[in-house]
């Protein structure tokens, strides 16, 4: 399989699940600094010109939702899915939260774009992005069941917090304000699988 990211990208949280389950993967890099993600090759690959992008034997895949829960599939053993249905639930709402609101909160501060045209419009998004990226944070306090976010173990949640999370200092949040957003964080980038992605270059520690 070949694993299309960029660095400081959503991509991360599905590198490190693969990089948690020992998955075999090549990693090919997308330049965005290049442009190549808007590449007749790349595009070729995924259309909407964004990372992820994971290429199997059976087709191409994207979207971060759908690649955690393949990724897990492919590693039963490594019990990245709770087996009790609540709590994977649980772990589901988290995660379609931070796709569905959280990222696109922190989207609004260089991509505007993809909602408005004026200026005035792209500034005002850019403004509100500490304020909405720091909701977010709030809302997120309460769901962390701790130490990970359904519990004791870790899950494709934590992952996906995780990354989210790495975006928070240039989008002007002090995690430090959330505690238990903060311990999260810090119990994560113990884990191997999150050190081996820094050293790799997929993300910056700020």
């Amino acid at each position: 399989m070949q694993f299309h990211y960029a660095p400081n990208t959503i991509s991360l949280a599905t590198a490190l699940a693969l990089i948690e389950t020992e998955t075999d993967v090549d990693y090919v890099r997308v330049d965005f600094a290049k442009a190549e993600q808007t590449s007749p090759a790349y595009l070729a690959i995924n259309p909407k010109g964004r990372v992820p992008a994971l290429v199997t034997d059976h087709g191409i895949l994207t979207e971060t939702g759908a690649l955690l829960d393949y990724v897990a599939a492919l590693n039963p053993d490594k019990n990245l899915i709770p087996d009790d249905p609540y709590t994977a639930a649980q772990m589901r709402e988290v995660m379609w939260y931070l796709g569905t609101t959280m990222h696109v909160n922190h989207a609004h501060k260089m991509r505007g774009h993809r909602w408005a045209d004026q200026d005035a419009s792209l500034r005002d998004m850019t403004a509100k992005v500490a304020e909405t990226m720091g909701a977010s944070c709030a809302y997120l306090q309460d769901k962390i069941a701790g130490p990970y976010v359904v519990g004791d173990a870790v899950s494709l949640a934590d992952f996906y917090l995780f990354t989210l999370c790495t975006w928070l200092p240039g989008d002007g949040v002090n995690i430090a304000d959330y505690p238990t957003l903060s311990a999260h964080f810090d119990l994560m980038m113990t884990r191997p699988a999150v050190i081996k992605a820094l050293e790799m270059g997929l993300f910056t520690k700020v």
